[in-house]
């Protein structure tokens, strides 16, 4: 067993019961604390960061054991971008030297990222269904790819990067329906209406500055 998750063995009792689901304690938290990074993303507060180490550790643990191998991976690339964010939010410069602000990609940048991204899926779900026993490689390979688009968007305070998470968490939603974790899935509903509010939010700052 994992490491991870034989310390947390005892968070994988079940909670509460959602939709005649049972919903574990470690599930529960991790909800909890992913909704509040999300938060502080929106308000662009750097204390959203240490809340994405903290939830992402939890729901590598929970998807590992749903043997969503993919998604549990990326978390763990998660908590460690989530330190690179936090350190790029407090003391990360832009390409004239100034500190980071909220700002848009130029359409080239755009363009790159998506043949960045149209070669990472097909590529993360051949390597899953070859060395891992997931039974949706190809589904678990999509929001696996995207997140990490996602991921460094966020940390460089590009608007675009809550319109890569609007995609990734309406994929997201049929996944985990799929596996079963029925709070997880009302977690990336959630997400969805939040990602719509970050972008539009951001969209405000990017026109002010």
């Amino acid at each position: 067993m994992n490491p991870l998750i034989e310390a947390l063995e005892p968070l994988f009792a079940p909670a509460a019961t959602v939709w005649g689901a049972p919903v574990t304690w470690l599930e529960l938290v991790a909800f909890v604390l992913a909704i509040a990074m999300v938060v502080f993303n929106i308000r662009v507060n750097p204390l959203g960061w240490p809340l994405a180490i903290l939830s992402s550790l939890l729901y590598f643990a929970l998807f590992w054991d749903n043997r969503l191998y993919g998604d549990a991976s990326l978390q763990i690339f998660f908590a460690v971008i989530a330190a690179w964010g936090w350190w790029q939010w407090l003391r990360g410069t832009d390409a004239s030297g100034g500190a980071l602000r909220v700002r848009r990609l130029s359409a080239r940048a755009r363009w790159v990222l998506l043949a960045i991204f149209a070669l990472a899926w097909p590529a993360t779900g051949l390597f899953l269904r070859t060395y891992s026993d997931t039974d949706v490689p190809w589904w678990d390979a999509f929001p696996t790819a995207a997140s990490v688009i996602g991921q460094w968007l966020l940390g460089r305070k590009y608007v675009e990067n809550w319109a890569v998470w609007i995609v990734v968490n309406i994929v997201a939603v049929t996944l985990f329906a799929y596996k079963g974790l029925l709070l997880t899935v009302l977690l990336y509903v959630v997400f969805v209406a939040m990602s719509v509010v970050g972008w539009r939010a951001w969209a405000r700052l990017a026109r002010t500055r």
